[in-house]
């Protein structure tokens, strides 16, 4: 064995030397500079980031996620001495931290939408009263919409402190975290890069863009709310019940079986199933970030 070991590995030496010559081929997306597919932690930092809890990160949410679970898990467990009930109800409160992250991120996302149109038409003014671009950005922590002001504060502290205009608007999309804004500060890169004249028309065309699309997903949102209300109190009806159940011991014991445990599993496969079924046959497209 030991005469063998020499010859294995000056083969291994040598294929080695032979595959060198075989670069490995790059992707399409990496060599024409694509940006990446966001990742879970991406996604939700974009949801913090739009729901107003820049302060956080993604593992912090996780981290509660996870407080909530055991904190839930323990209490129905000695309420009820039965761990299929209390894993349900911790599954939910796990759950909880995430939900209210993106509902408030959708509400944000929806009143945003609402003060785009305003923020560039200040824009286009700036621009045809003689502002340079970036004075035309810094001019909105002053004269834009209110719940916009503080990130194109931090934009002109930014433009100031370095004079480089590409990487604050770099941060700018970072902090704003908006596909609405991904487009606007990507379509002013290439204005300030290429030149032109075409600006103040660009502008005043994705204004009016905006408030159309504004206007039309705010009826059809006021038509689905009513489904969608629906269709959560059907949701959580049954477990409503299955929660006052829990607070009498001899209702729950029979949970307390193999059969107990699958019904429970089954009820919550359901109840996933259904919610998100509707959710896909009602569902609005959504703005994504693909311009990041």
């Amino acid at each position: 064995m030991l005469t063998l070991l020499p010859g294995l590995l000056l083969g291994a030496g040598l294929f080695l030397v032979y595959w060198s010559f075989w670069p490995r081929p790059v992707p399409a997306a990496a060599a024409e500079g694509q940006a990446r597919r966001p990742s879970v932690e991406d996604r939700i930092t974009d949801a913090l980031v739009q729901a107003g809890y820049e302060s956080l990160g993604a593992r912090t949410l996780l981290t509660a996620c996870v407080i909530a679970f055991v904190l839930v898990f323990l209490l129905f467990f000695l309420m009820t001495k039965v761990a299929a009930i209390a894993a349900c109800f911790a599954a939910m409160a796990a759950w909880a931290p995430i939900a209210l992250v993106r509902m408030r991120a959708r509400r944000r996302r929806a009143s945003l939408r609402d003060l785009w149109p305003d923020a560039v038409d200040n824009i286009t003014s700036a621009v045809r009263a003689g502002l340079a671009l970036p004075e035309a950005l810094a001019q909105l922590a002053h004269r834009g919409p209110e719940d916009l002001r503080p990130a194109f504060a931090d934009f002109a502290h930014d433009y100031r402190t370095t004079g480089r205009f590409n990487d604050c608007l770099d941060r700018l999309k970072d902090r704003l975290a908006d596909p609405v804004g991904d487009r606007l500060i990507e379509s002013l890169r290439i204005a300030r890069e290429v030149g032109g004249s075409d600006l103040g028309l660009l502008l005043r065309t994705l204004s009016v863009f905006l408030r159309e699309d504004a206007r039309t997903r705010s009826e059809l949102e006021t038509r689905q709310s009513w489904t969608v209300n629906a269709a959560r109190l059907a949701v959580a009806a049954p477990w409503i019940v299955l929660a006052m159940m829990s607070t009498r011991g001899d209702a729950v014991r029979a949970y307390s079986s193999g059969a107990g445990a699958l019904v429970l599993a089954v009820g919550a496969a359901a109840s996933i199933i259904a919610y998100r079924l509707m959710l896909w046959i009602g569902r609005l497209s959504e703005d994504r970030r693909v311009l990041r």
